[in-house]
């Protein structure tokens, strides 16, 4: 759970405040969930002195006085000089401020009028703010920045904004050849650029990453033995094709959760339920068998509480949730779905499946404390309480089939929410909600309440067609503004929660990988099958039983990253230095560390160094006679622009400097070349080392 707002967000959130009055929902309830309702929330395990805040009725009850905050307990113990009475506590690590006390006082003031939450009110269908025939997503954000006396950014020059679409739909940077289009840029050219990506089989396998992300996806079962799972990539390669062929985001819920209930099942839909056999899975000899299973289940619930509806339902297994209306006993009504499921693999296609046990079915009860061997009341299954109930079930009792119906139901709060939110930090860097796993109290309000509301029934009005909204976001000028920094937001908006401005990424581990040997030709573009083995250093294998490692043959190590074997317990250096996932949970947003291991990375790795020779050696093929041709196609190549004229000059004074130093080492300095054989070997080495600068610049490991 996350208690602590960034310094920065506080401010940003001061500054909504003073747009009108005191909020419930936008001002206070942060507060109070951060900082009251542990004590004062649902849990009445845990409540103190009786009193809750998270329900005016019981709130208004003795310790706030709408109207009249000095007279109101709730004020005087917060403001109290005795440490014996102020609340929270001194021993509290969560002490009020005075911007958050004066929030308080005027919001007791205003009436202490509370909100339902946001996120579990139905989704609505706001007005389009008016504007001048834009893009519906401009509109909403315009309207926001105008508020605040903010304009938005200037377009971004056309090779940025190439080179930034191609890199979030396909996870590769274009081609020189892609280049050609910027002769005759229009919104009409871009237009036709993002309906080519879109229709790209690399945009299923970008698109596909984000997913397996929150699948927890890896090919072994992790724990001590962690046993190889030879056919888990027929799952990786179901999620790529749904990807592609659009498969809407509702029946892509249904099939992960109940393919195997659906009337008929096809093959694909019974691979789809692979979602839930990627967890991890203790096969240990001696172990607890009973307690894994447990564990599994556990994983299944929390799994689908945090991808579907952005909830921490798992904060609800042990006790009533702290902060959010979810008890155990909906925790474990929801656990029940999964208690009758079991394990299979399909007979034609080897997928690792889940299946509903038909016979000597198991009754579910509540987990005392979340011990496995203590037996509370008996549940059947059922949806949170705090949610719109689920239709009336055909069978005695709901199933998955049911449950899976329920969370795509129009009628359902959350799951259109975070799917948009989602696929919006895709295409900004962070979401509309910047808690994409925590739609609850706890978590942080939405940026654009009424842009996410409208995104969401217009996702689900286009049939949840993915590729039709990532279309629609990705052709507002908001999308295609620059990310240069902007001085007049710092102080209104540090953390450019209004979108005044693009914003910069550095690029995900895989991306990264794949945009080195696309642009230095060595990419083998081969889509699906069975994973491959990287080379890895030996001393990898100093812990673990993974030692048996063996490099795949060939070209096959220049696969996209997305194909690289993820053995839970040997996970691929290169790729976790930049912050991929461990594949432990599910991981729904991905931190972005700026570590001097990555830049030893870049410059060492054996990947990035055959990305380099090739790439020297591609520019050597291409331009063989002109030394200022070929920095300027290295550049191109590798940046996607062609180099202003002082950036060409620095890069010709370095091509000079490393010629000298290559001539004074000698046989040693060769050695980059790795034992490839050049008319001109000096030259050539000469070109892999600036070829190594240029893949180390923050241009090329940032989206701009």
């Amino acid at each position: 759970m996350r208690f602590l707002i960034p310094l920065a967000f506080m401010i940003f959130r001061s500054a909504l405040a003073a747009e009108a009055h005191v909020e419930f929902n936008r001002d206070i309830r942060p507060i109070l969930a951060a900082k009251c309702y542990a004590c004062h929330g649902p849990d009445e395990d845990k409540r103190e002195a009786d009193l809750r805040l998270d329900v005016r009725a019981e709130a208004v009850k003795s310790a706030i006085k709408p109207g009249h905050p000095d007279t109101s307990e709730f004020w005087k113990r917060i403001t109290h000089a005795d440490p014996s009475d102020v609340m929270p506590p001194p021993s509290s690590p969560k002490q009020l401020n005075k911007q958050e006390r004066d929030l308080f006082r005027r919001w007791i003031s205003e009436g202490a009028e509370y909100q339902d939450h946001w996120a579990f009110a139905p989704v609505t269908r706001p007005a389009v703010p008016e504007a001048d025939g834009t893009n519906p997503v401009d509109a909403f954000i315009h309207v926001r920045l105008r508020t605040h006396g903010l304009h938005p950014a200037p377009p971004a020059p056309p090779a940025t904004l190439l080179r930034r679409v191609y890199l979030d739909l396909t996870g590769l940077p274009p081609s020189p050849s892609d280049l050609s289009v910027l002769s005759t840029w229009s919104d009409k050219a871009y237009e036709q650029v993002v309906d080519r990506l879109l229709a790209s089989p690399a945009f299923g396998e970008r698109w596909a990453r984000h997913w397996l992300d929150m699948a927890r996806y890896a090919d072994s079962s992790g724990f001590l033995g962690d046993g190889l799972r030879a056919n888990a990539y027929l799952y990786r390669d179901w999620v790529i094709r749904a990807f592609n062929s659009d498969l809407p985001f509702d029946q892509f819920t249904i099939d992960q959760i109940a393919g195997d209930l659906l009337p008929n099942p096809t093959q694909e839909q019974l691979a789809a339920t692979g979602f839930h056999r990627n967890a991890a899975l203790n096969t240990e000899a001696g172990v607890d068998k009973e307690e894994a299973r447990y564990q599994n289940l556990v994983d299944r619930v929390n799994t689908t509480g945090r991808v579907w509806m952005g909830l921490t339902v798992g904060c609800a297994q042990c006790h009533t949730h702290k902060y959010d209306p979810i008890t155990i006993r909906d925790y474990y009504s929801f656990y029940a779905f999964f208690d009758n499921t079991e394990d299979r693999d399909d007979a034609k296609t080897k997928a690792q499946t889940l299946a509903e046990v038909t016979k000597d079915r198991r009754q579910t009860y509540v987990h005392m404390a979340g011990d496995y061997t203590r037996r509370g009341p008996d549940v059947i299954p059922a949806s949170l309480s705090a949610l719109p109930s689920m239709k009336r079930s055909a069978q005695p009792e709901p199933s998955r089939l049911d449950l899976a119906h329920w969370l795509v139901s129009p009628q359902h709060p959350l799951t259109s929410r975070v799917a948009v939110n989602h696929i919006w930090s895709k295409l900004f860097g962070f979401g509309l909600v910047r808690t994409p796993d925590d739609f609850g109290t706890a978590g942080e309000s939405p940026s654009h309440p009424e842009l996410l509301d409208w995104l969401s029934s217009e996702f689900m009005r286009n049939g949840w067609s993915r590729k039709q909204l990532i279309k629609l976001i990705i052709m507002s000028r908001t999308y295609r503004q620059s990310s240069a920094h902007r001085e007049d937001i710092v102080e209104i908006d540090p953390l450019n929660c209004l979108l005044a401005r693009q914003n910069r990424i550095r690029l995900d581990a895989e991306i990264l990988r794949d945009s080195a040997l696309s642009v230095s030709g060595l990419l083998k573009r081969s889509i699906g099958g069975p994973s491959f083995r990287p080379p890895l250093p030996e001393d990898v294998f100093d812990v673990g039983r993974s030692s048996n490692w063996k490099a795949s043959p060939g070209d096959e190590i220049y696969r996209r990253s997305l194909y690289i074997i993820t053995l839970r317990s040997v996970l691929y250096p290169t790729l976790t230095t930049f912050d991929s996932p461990d594949a432990a949970d599910a991981c729904v947003r991905r931190e972005r560390s700026n570590t001097p291991l990555q830049a030893l990375a870049m410059m060492n790795d054996g990947v990035f160094v055959d990305a380099a020779r090739a790439l020297a050696l591609r520019a050597w093929r291409e331009f063989p006679s002109n030394t200022a041709d070929r920095l300027r196609h290295l550049f191109a190549l590798t940046l996607n622009r062609s180099p202003r004229p002082e950036e060409l000059q620095r890069l010709a004074a370095f091509h000079a400097e490393q010629k000298k130093s290559v001539k004074r080492e000698g046989a040693s300095a060769l050695q980059i070349l790795g034992g490839i054989s050049s008319s001109d070997q000096v030259e050539a080495a000469t070109l892999v080392a600036v070829a190594r600068v240029l893949l180390n610049l923050d241009e090329f490991i940032n989206r701009e």
